[in-house]
């Protein structure tokens, strides 16, 4: 009862603890929606989740076949010497009271050589080959222990969804972190092209006594810092592409393809939170989870209440050989039974395991509540977060469209000579923080959107 307990408990730790018309990305991605299905087949942990469920199934099948008879086949062949004996002057009793009977009756009606019995109390040369029948004609332990099995399995197969859920929310999210790389990389490498232009122009109005040195040693420089930037972003890259990898279980340098279209974020119809709220109630299966551990308690209650209340019974028996030496002649027999097991008094043991029982159910009850609130309030967060990330999107759209506008003025002006280098650089800098926040908010948009798919349970 206590590793009954004690298993419910650790289900219940297992659990983990989302518009106005609005952009967000309008359909699954068939690409990541095919890295998904492969994460969820060969995902370590996940696998690790299913042969959880083996082993509790297993546990089912252990609780059930305690339903059927039992059937043992017990030999045992006894060799001893020594020890203590049992000496029983039997002979020396009876034998003169015979012989005085068979005396007065005149015949030899009864024995006179009655031998002592003197014998080892440790069986010398004693066999007991025997079959053992057993069978559980009423028993409440075996019943509620077979239900609580059944109730923790679809516990354990609810948690096994809530990994599953989680997984896809990961793998989504790290293949918008890898594809953030990706844009980050192309930025700037549009930026070193830029200036490495600006470079060479510098060159050639020094050639033409145009400007001077420390115009091409200043482009020089923001090539450099540049250069810096765009290692940075192929280290992210590359660790971006490993841990997609791992979570799918492949090679962490294997290629990843890349989804376009996830670059194009369209308007969605708007979504109610109420609705939300209420789907992710009915569809998170932490709540399932939480409710099978539940069911299992209540469960545990009532067998604790049979077992102070309801006897056991049971029938069974023995047969087979038994003797000294290994004869089976005249050594056959058969022992039937019919058994009750009922403890009338423990010390108040089984009050107290149904009051242990009780509180475990408060408990879990507790904790459902609480679940509860806490995913309502996972998807406001979700929800909220997912506008926030969406009006960002829309103001960096317009910051990209104006700095790159701007810079297009100023290198214009630049190269007629009617503007400073340093305007030239701080403008392209510009530029290129604006791409960067808008890439950034872009990918921000489809990782919220993800986050409140994952708290709302949508797959």
């Amino acid at each position: 009862m206590i590793l009954i307990l004690k298993h419910i408990r650790y289900l219940t730790l297992l659990l983990p603890l989302s518009m106005s018309a609005q952009p967000a990305p309008p359909s699954v991605s068939p690409i990541l929606e095919n890295y998904i299905r492969e994460g969820v087949a060969n995902n370590l942990g996940l696998r690790q989740e299913s042969l959880e469920i083996s082993r509790v199934t297993e546990s089912l099948h252990q609780a059930r076949s305690l339903f059927y008879p039992r059937v043992a086949f017990n030999p045992t062949y006894s060799l001893a010497a020594g020890g203590r004996r049992l000496e029983f002057p039997v002979g020396d009793l009876l034998n003169p009271a015979y012989k005085t009977l068979n005396q007065i009756i005149g015949a030899d009606r009864f024995p006179t050589n009655i031998e002592n019995v003197n014998q080892l109390l440790a069986p010398n040369n004693f066999h007991d080959t025997k079959l053992t029948i057993s069978y559980a004609i009423f028993n409440t332990d075996i019943q509620y222990n077979y239900l609580i099995q059944k109730q923790l399995l679809s516990a354990q197969e609810a948690r096994k969804r809530v990994v599953e859920n989680e997984l896809r929310y990961n793998i989504a999210t790290a293949y918008y972190q890898y594809l953030q790389t990706l844009d980050a990389i192309r930025i700037y490498e549009n930026s070193n092209k830029v200036l490495n232009e600006l470079a060479r122009l510098n060159e050639k109005l020094i050639a033409n006594n145009v400007a001077t040195k420390e115009v091409l040693t200043s482009a020089r420089y923001e090539i450099s810092k540049v250069d810096q930037q765009l290692a940075v972003a192929q280290k992210n890259r590359e660790t971006a592409k490993a841990y997609f990898n791992f979570l799918l279980n492949r090679e962490l340098n294997a290629g990843i393809d890349v989804d376009s279209s996830l670059t194009r974020i369209l308007p969605e119809s708007k979504e109610n939170l109420t609705d939300l709220q209420q789907t992710a109630l009915r569809g998170r299966q932490e709540l399932t989870q939480l409710t099978g551990s539940l069911d299992a308690a209540r469960t545990a209650v009532k067998l604790n209440e049979a077992n102070a209340k309801i006897p056991n019974v049971y029938i069974g028996g023995n047969t087979g050989f038994q003797g000294f030496g290994y004869t089976f002649q005249n050594q056959a027999y058969v022992v039937a039974q019919v058994g009750l097991q009922w403890d009338l008094f423990k010390g108040y043991e089984k009050r107290s395991k149904i009051q242990q029982a009780k509180i475990q159910t408060d408990a879990l009850q507790t904790k459902l509540a609480e679940v509860q609130r806490q995913i309502q309030l996972q998807v406001l967060q979700a929800y909220y977060d997912l506008n926030a990330a969406t009006e960002s999107l829309a103001a960096t759209q317009s910051g990209v469209l104006n700095a790159d506008q701007t810079f297009r003025v100023i290198d214009s002006k630049y190269r007629n000579g009617q503007s400073l280098l340093i305007e030239y650089i701080r403008y392209q800098n510009d530029r290129q923080t604006a791409q960067l926040q808008h890439s950034l908010a872009r990918m921000d948009v489809l990782v919220k959107r993800a986050a409140l798919d994952r708290a709302v349970a949508v797959q």
